[in-house]
Formats: C-alpha cells, sequence, structure tokens
C-alpha cells in the first residue's frame, strides 16, 4: 500500500531529551555485563553509553535515517528516501548501512546482503525482514555531532541533521468529562505500579498494573518511555503492552526503525500489523491515541459483534475503525462483550508512563 505521507505531520525539534531518574538496581532486568548494565531508563545517567548519542533520528532534504543501536559501538542505519516514515517517506524503499563508534564519531558503510531479521549478533542483524530491502543501494556515511552525512553510490552527498519528533498530542489535556488516570499527583486509579518521588512518574518495575474501574467504549491518551537495551533484540527489548479492556493488546516496544509487525509497537498482537511503524527511539517520549468500542455479545453471552479501534501513535493514524477479531495472548478470562480494565504490562521491562486520562462513551 503507498501511503501518502504528506498528511502525516510531526513536530521536528533538535535533540533534546527528557531527563528521568534512573531505577534502583534491583529493577533492571536482563543479565547485566560484567562491569557494566544492559537497561536504562534515564537518558542523563552517566554511566550510559556514548552509543547512545549516535542513535536515533536525523532529517534533512527529502531524506530520512534512523540509527539503532546494537550494543559494543555497532549499529545499523536505516535510510528513507523522502523522508521520516510518517513525514515524507514513499512507505516502499530503504538502504541499510552498517555502523560503529569510533571515538564518538560514527562511521557507516554498506550493508551485506543475507542478513537476518533481528539477529542476535550485529554483523548478522537486518532491521528488515526483507534483506536486502527494496530500493536498497550501496551507501556509506558518517556521523559528527548532530550531522549525519550520507553518500549513496552515484548520487552525491547528503547532510542529514539529528531530529527529535514530538507527538502533536504530546502533553494533551484532558477533554471534557475525562477521567484522570495518572497525573504524577498518584495511583488511586491503578491497582500495582510505582509512582517515583523524583520524576513523578508511573513506573511498571517490569510487573503489569490495572486500572480499578472497568470500561467498555472510551477515547484514552497515554504517553509512555521505553528504556534503552542496546544489547537485546525483538521481544526482549523494551517489552510493554496497553491492553484495551484487558483483551486487545496494543503493542508497547522498542522497534524503532524496523517493519512494524504485528508484534511490534503499533501492531496488534498477532492480529494486525499497523499501517506504518511510527515508533520512536528509546528514551523519547511517545503517545498512543485510541478511540476503543468493545465487542458486543448477547443475552447468552455469545459474541455477536467484535471490537473496534481507531489507532494514532505519535499522531499519525496507524489503524482506522480496525475490527478485532478476538482476544490477544495474556488478557483475562471473562468473554468478549465485557467491560475490563485498561492494563499497562511490565513483562518484565521497566516501563514509564504519565499523562493518561479516559473519556467514556456510551
Amino acid at each position: 500500500m503507498k501511503l501518502n505521507c504528506r498528511h502525516f505531520t510531526l513536530t521536528l525539534v533538535l535533540a533534546t531529551l527528557t531527563p528521568l531518574s534512573q531505577l534502583p538496581a534491583a529493577e533492571k532486568d536482563g543479565k547485566a555485563e560484567k562491569g557494566g548494565k544492559v537497561v536504562w531508563t534515564d537518558a542523563t545517567d552517566p554511566t550510559i553509553p556514548s552509543d547512545f548519542k549516535l542513535q536515533g533520528e536525523y532529517a534533512g532534504y527529502n531524506f530520512g535515517a534512523q540509527v539503532i543501536a546494537l550494543g559494543k559501538s555497532t549499529f545499523q542505519a536505516v535510510l528513507y528516501p523522502g523522508g521520516l516514515p510518517g513525514a515524507g517517506w514513499d512507505g516502499k524503499q530503504k538502504i541499510l548501512l552498517d555502523g560503529k563508534n569510533d571515538g564518538g564519531n560514527g562511521i557507516f558503510t554498506a550493508a551485506a546482503a543475507g542478513k537476518k531479521y533481528l539477529a542476535q549478533k550485529p554483523e548478522e542483524f537486518s532491521a528488515t525482514s526483507t534483506n536486502p530491502p527494496h530500493g536498497h543501494k550501496a551507501a556509506t556515511g558518517t556521523i559528527s555531532g548532530d550531522t549525519f552525512t550520507v553518500k549513496i553510490e552515484g548520487g552525491e552527498a547528503i547532510s542529514l541533521k539529528k531530529t527529535t519528533r514530538v507527538s502533536p498530542s504530546m502533553g494533551a489535556k484532558p477533554s471534557a468529562g475525562a477521567i484522570v488516570l495518572f497525573d504524577g499527583t498518584g495511583k488511586t486509579e491503578w491497582k500495582g505500579g510505582r509512582v517515583d518521588e523524583k520524576t513523578k512518574l508511573l513506573n511498571t518495575d517490569g510487573a503489569d498494573i490495572l486500572t480499578l474501574k472497568k470500561f467498555n467504549n472510551y477515547t484514552m491518551h497515554v504517553e509512555f518511555l521505553l528504556p534503552y537495551r542496546p544489547d537485546a533484540r525483538g521481544q526482549g527489548r523494551g517489552n510493554s503492552g496497553f491492553y484495551q479492556v484487558d483483551h486487545y493488546e496494543v503493542q508497547i516496544l522498542d522497534s524503532f526503525g524496523l517493519d512494524g509487525k504485528n508484534n511490534e509497537t503499533g501492531g496488534v498482537y498477532t492480529k494486525a500489523e499497523p499501517k506504518l511503524n511510527m515508533c520512536l527511539s528509546p528514551l523519547v517520549w511517545q503517545a498512543y491515541d485510541v478511540e476503543f468500542t468493545n465487542a458486543v455479545a448477547d443475552e447468552t453471552g455469545k459474541k455477536i459483534k467484535n471490537a473496534r479501534m481507531t489507532l494514532k501513535l505519535n499522531g499519525v493514524l496507524i489503524h482506522d475503525n480496525l475490527e478485532i477479531t478476538g482476544k490477544t495472548g495474556g488478557s483475562r478470562n471473562d468473554p468478549e462483550g465485557t467491560p475490563g480494565p485498561i492494563k499497562l504490562q511490565g513483562h518484565g521491562n521497566p516501563l514509564q508512563f504519565r499523562n493518561i486520562w479516559i473519556v467514556e462513551k456510551k
């Protein structure tokens, strides 16, 4: 499907990240390397590797790039003709480059063919399930400071500047009649979770948290922050979920720069892929805005109508009145068509949330 990306808008600003506090050591998941850590939740943490400064999004005239940190000073860059996803990319062509951190600068060369999607070893890793991807060309590049200079075979050098995109709904105030589920002042609406005293953020600490109240039909806003886990791959990389009525999981995962599968951010787990992968890089705030209509059951409890959902990720429509044909894994046992809580999945990862509110519909 060709995407008309001219209608997708996100604000581009110079790369700045919101300071966050580091979780206590006991709350880190994964196996730590000798003398180091494998997960960070604070962009200002002095122990964060210098690779973190190189990863992220870069944009310039008619081109975009997403640089994925793979741990141990290695990267893969995905180049997008036309601009970044949701901001000009044609939805088809991609170019892959392999990179390394050389004294704080990024050095990139053309990625070899035959790599595997999400392979653990950086030299075998591909950010695209089709390798080489459609439109791939040989390219080289360097990152110095906030500038990514790329030279594609047969073309002139392209200069891309590092950017942090901000969802147009970021910081949205609760609509009229909204129930404020979390605003940093406490977690009285939730079972489980922890409010960090310093940051005033809602933390999963790796365990599920659920609203005390049950819901049926609604619109909802939630903002989330993915941890930085450069050595992890696939479902081990910041895995969480945003469950509608604790029946239907919208995936939360560090799937920055990937294809956008149904088990990656924006996907309805095992059911539907997002129209576009709008996942931003780890430790950048992101926002889901959802309009949800629950399934309907008759007086005998038999489902007669499927649930439906319209969903935006970072301001871009990724599901349009999607019909959800059944429950997803990890949901409650009650039958479809019954009201249920909102669940924010922990799944062993330190996810952070803020500015959560919901408006019930009749």
